[in-house]
């Protein structure tokens, strides 16, 4: 009987994915970090070390959940790999999380092991005895790092366990429906959640990312450059999953608002790949040594997390030479949902869903509109996610009967099949009556020369209900009185900002995403 890839695929594990990887790429170099690289071969022993001495020195099981809060170095395949490999739970957590934040996500998850950034380690003492954790394990600790505890917790440093003599690892049994994330995301009451996605649901995003991209990416031949956080499911499912599946080099970059670093660490290589944001694109561009870098190689840039303004896609363009390439996906959906063929990107447009993705537009009562019609974005696939952990309401919420997942996303389907992102529908502001979505007002704000980024948020206003009010940066020749008959020409009078307030900087998450609800916090 022939078996498709894609029910391979839906067989096979994490575990499986990366000793195939590592077996067929052995002498590749998987990652650079600054000067330092490992190759497949070193990517599979480590992470073969590591989930063996797991196994022989801890009570970890499989199922268990882990936590790995470490910035891009290389460290990370190696505990993430290891921890996949020992059949355990995958839980990604920001390395700058303050206690409150960490508290949350490893008492949700239930997690019993960190593996930890020990320069970050500090707020962890505050709040590891409210937590079920029994093992901690440093990256770049030296041998000497721990917090206090009154509990008897298990602390050992990550290179004092690859530099024991490797214990006997035994590959467990794994089901491909198993948990192996969580990947945890904001939701409507605030709190955040954790994504339950499952072995088959992120190979099987894989694949359709591995089509979708397969006029452009030779496997074993391309050089991308990761500076987006691995712990987001951005650049775990991109770089992290698909490209160290194909053998390719990944660059990885510990912390990319170091413009200067960032760029002395690409200057060594001619790279082939990039996927980043707007404000990585628009940054990098006004690098003067960055513009001298060698672009010959370049010939892939994707975006995804937020929306690609026309700015940036021109800036990064004149530069590189290299369109970009925008997609779009949530963490619900292992993530990606949609992106644009490369070299034949419909701007304005997250291009058109990957294969085996069926995407609808519904409306407020949950039926379907036709095509050209604007509504809430749906979708089924095999990448949605099983739900969210410990979390029955808020999975009900998104999740239907019938497998659809709500996005919570406002948005259209085009002519050509490609789906317009209008925005969310918890952002909508609401003027006499008429739906004003950020985005536009946002775009119309870049546009204009003197004006760096923007956030649109409604406020409460006495005549028309809610008025539309803007935050923005911009350089110092911006006159405010300018910028609004620049707005008055491009906008209908009710999506013109009513307020616009010029601050040093915006609120934003690890990846860049602008924070809205913190913006109509205090506005």
């Amino acid at each position: 009987m022939n078996v498709t890839q894609g029910e391979r695929n839906n067989r096979a594990t994490m575990a499986t994915f990366i000793e195939s990887a590592c077996d067929k790429y052995a002498d590749k170099i998987a990652f650079y970090c600054g000067p330092q690289s490992l190759t497949y071969r070193e990517v599979e022993e480590k992470s073969r070390q590591l989930a063996g001495w797991i196994q022989n020195n801890t009570n970890l099981q499989p199922g268990d959940r882990i936590a790995i809060q470490l910035p891009n170095i290389l460290d990370f395949p190696i505990a993430a790999f290891a921890a996949l490999r020992a059949g355990l739970v995958l839980v990604n957590t920001n390395p700058l999380y303050t206690p409150r934040e960490m508290q949350h996500q490893f008492t949700d998850s239930g997690a019993k092991a960190l593996v930890i950034f020990a320069p970050l380690s500090a707020p962890l003492a505050s709040v590891i005895d409210h937590t079920d954790i029994e093992l901690v394990i440093y990256a770049k600790g030296g041998g000497s790092a721990s917090v206090p505890s009154e509990r008897d917790i298990q602390q050992v440093d990550l290179d004092n366990i690859l530099a024991f003599d490797a214990a006997p690892f035994c590959p467990p049994n794994i089901d491909a429906e198993a948990i192996s994330m969580l990947q945890y995301t904001g939701g409507t009451t605030g709190r955040a959640k954790g994504a339950c996605l499952t072995h088959a649901s992120v190979l099987t995003n894989m694949e359709q990312l591995e089509e979708r991209l397969s006029n452009v990416v030779t496997p074993g031949e391309e050089l991308f450059v990761c500076p987006l956080p691995l712990y987001h499911i951005y650049a775990f499912a991109v770089n992290l999953i698909l490209f160290f599946s194909q053998g390719n080099t990944n660059i990885l970059i510990p912390n990319p608002r170091d413009l200067d670093a960032f760029v002395t660490q690409l200057k060594p290589h001619k790279f082939s790949g990039f996927a980043g944001i707007n404000t990585l694109f628009v940054g990098l561009c006004q690098h003067p040594e960055f513009r001298e870098l060698d672009f010959s190689h370049l010939k892939i840039t994707i975006s995804g997390g937020t929306a690609l303004i026309d700015a940036a896609r021109l800036g990064w363009e004149e530069v590189t030479g290299c369109t970009i390439t925008e997609g779009y996906g949530m963490s619900e959906t292992s993530p990606v949902i949609s992106l644009n063929h490369p070299g034949s990107e419909h701007y304005g447009t997250v291009g058109a869903p990957l294969i085996n993705t069926n995407v609808e537009i519904w409306d407020l009562n949950d039926q379907p509109l036709p095509d050209g019609e604007v509504g809430q974005i749906v979708l089924k696939g095999k990448q949605v996610m099983k739900g969210y952990w410990n979390n029955p309401e808020e999975t009900a919420q998104v999740l239907t009967s019938a497998g659809y997942f709500k996005t919570g996303d406002m948005g259209v389907v085009l002519e050509n099949g490609c789906i317009q992102i209008v925005d969310r529908l918890k952002d909508m502001v609401l003027v006499s009556g008429f739906n004003v979505y950020p985005s536009e007002v946002e775009q119309v704000l870049c546009a204009y020369p003197d004006v760096l980024e923007a956030a649109v948020v409604g406020v409460s206003d006495d005549t028309t209900g809610e008025a539309v009010k803007a935050f923005i940066t911009a350089k110092e020749t911006l006159e405010l009185t300018d910028l609004e008959t620049f707005c008055r020409q491009n906008l209908t009078a009710y999506k013109v900002p009513k307020q616009v307030v010029v601050v040093s900087e915006l609120p934003k998450t690890a990846v860049g995403k602008i924070l809205r609800k913190d913006l109509r916090a205090n506005a």
